[in-house]
């Protein structure tokens, strides 16, 4: 594809994700996508197929760049410490973010049984922010910056309560504090008390 075409998708991309996250996924359309892109029918379906298809794009490309951001980190020898910390700031600021959080719209999305299991993408995103997770702890545990933990169990925390806030944000109004107090507490399990901040 030519790099015009690419820019046309990423464009798509970041207007269809306002309405997903506004919306959810069910009730977001081709027409309303075109619509706010100013893309006519034909020129949105040259594209893509469906609201599906750009949805899931949407979801792939978070997990595969955050990957790719705490790999090169990593490569470069960044401080573990400095990693989780950008990282954990990060998850803060969009767990109470619910004007652009996807969460409802990815449960409407993966609670469609029309969705073959096979396809089923949330087991990979999972599975590869797992990865990136045990990566980084691995990583911090050889540096000697994190405590001796189980990063598999310290990966499951902080994706489920992540996610349990993240969906919470978008029924009801949140406490700014419960991210902070979440974000501590994995601070707690993570780093030597010495080297614990913000608490």
């Amino acid at each position: 594809m030519s790099l015009k075409g690419e820019k046309t998708k990423q464009a798509i991309r970041e207007k269809a994700y306002q309405l997903f996250a506004e919306k959810g996924f069910k009730d977001v359309t081709m027409k309303d996508i075109c619509g706010l892109t100013g893309l006519s029918r034909g020129g949105l379906y040259r594209h893509y197929e469906s609201t599906g298809q750009i949805f899931l794009e949407i979801v792939n490309d978070f997990a595969n760049e955050q990957k790719s951001e705490i790999s090169a980190k990593i490569e470069q020898h960044v401080p573990a410490a400095m990693i989780l910390e950008e990282l954990l700031a990060k998850y803060a600021g969009e767990m109470i973010d619910s004007e652009n959080s996807l969460s409802l719209a990815i449960y409407e999305f993966y609670s469609n049984p029309a969705i073959s299991k096979e396809n089923n993408s949330v087991k990979k995103q999972y599975e590869i922010s797992k990865s990136t997770w045990i990566e980084l702890i691995n990583y911090g545990i050889a540096t000697k910056e994190f405590n001796s933990v189980n990063p598999e169990s310290i990966f499951n925390i902080i994706v489920f309560a992540y996610q349990g806030v993240r969906m919470y944000s978008k029924l009801m109004e949140m406490d700014n504090d419960i991210p902070t107090q979440i974000i501590n507490e994995i601070k707690g399990l993570l780093l030597p008390k010495e080297a614990q901040h913000g608490k």
